[in-house]
C-alpha cells in the first residue's frame, strides 16, 4: 500500500484528490494539509510514501516545502501540482526535490499513474513537457560564474550524445530509435549520467543541460 499525503489550500481539491486516491485499495491517504508548513510536519509525524503538493500555498510555498522534506525526510517522494502547465515554480520545485509534476486539470488515471511513478523513485513529467518548461525557465549562468562541478566535456561521447537528446524531449525508446541501440543501452547510459552529474532524475539532469550550455532554449523539440 502506497501512504500519500495530500497537501493544499483549497479544501475542495484536497477532498478531490482524497476521493480519487483513498477508495482504491492500493493507496491509504494518511492526513491532508493546508500549507506547506503543515505538510512538512505532518510528513515528519506520518512517514508517508508520496506527498501530492501544492507548489502555490500560504505559509510555507510548496516549492520550500519540498526542499525541506527533500532535505529530511528523503524517502518521502513529492508530487508537485500546479494550476498551469507552464509555472516557473514548477522548476523550483525540480529543482528542490520533487519527483515529478502534474497539471491540476489531469485525470484521475493520470494522478494514480503518477503517485505510482514517483512511488518507484522515477520521474513523473512527461519528457516534452519536462523540456518545454526548462527552457522556458532555465538559463546557463554567466561565463564568468560557473555553477557545474560537471560538464559535458568530463561525460563519454555517448552519454554525451543521449544526455542532449534526453534534454530535446526524446524518452527513452526514442533514444534508442535514434542512436539505432538498445532501450536496456540507453538506460545503463542514463545510470551513468546520473551518477557523473550528481544528480537523482531525468528531470534534474534535463535541468542541468540547460544550465551547463548543452542545449539552449529554443533548440529543443518541444
Amino acid at each position: 500500500m502506497i501512504r500519500v499525503l495530500i497537501a493544499d489550500d483549497q479544501p475542495l481539491v484536497r477532498r478531490g484528490l482524497a476521493l480519487i486516491l483513498g477508495p482504491d485499495p492500493e493507496f491509504e491517504v494518511v492526513g491532508e494539509a493546508e500549507d506547506g508548513a503543515r505538510a512538512v510536519a505532518l510528513a515528519q509525524q506520518l512517514r508517508p510514501d508520496v506527498v501530492v503538493m501544492d507548489i502555490r500555498m500560504p505559509v510555507l510555498d510548496g516549492v520550500k516545502a519540498t526542499g525541506e522534506l527533500a532535505r529530511t525526510l528523503p524517502e518521502t517522494r513529492v508530487l508537485a501540482l500546479s494550476t498551469f502547465d507552464m509555472d516557473e515554480y514548477v522548476v523550483a520545485a525540480l529543482r528542490a526535490g520533487a519527483y515529478g509534476f502534474l497539471p491540476k486539470d489531469i485525470s484521475p488515471e493520470e494522478l494514480i499513474a503518477a503517485v505510482r511513478t514517483v512511488h518507484t523513485g522515477e520521474a513523473a513529467v512527461a519528457p516534452r513537457l519536462l523540456t518545454r518548461l526548462i527552457s522556458t525557465y532555465v538559463r546557463p549562468p554567466a561565463r564568468s560564474r560557473p555553477t557545474a562541478a560537471v560538464t559535458p566535456a568530463d561525460l563519454t561521447p555517448r552519454e554525451r550524445e543521449i544526455w542532449q537528446l534526453m534534454a530535446t524531449g526524446l524518452d527513452n525508446a526514442e533514444t534508442a530509435r535514434e542512436l539505432d541501440i538498445s532501450v536496456s543501452t540507453v538506460k545503463n547510459h542514463i545510470t551513468g549520467i546520473f551518477g557523473k552529474l550528481g544528480v537523482r532524475d531525468r528531470a534534474q539532469a534535463v535541468i542541468a543541460a540547460y544550465e551547463s550550455g548543452l542545449v539552449e532554449a529554443g533548440n529543443g523539440s518541444g
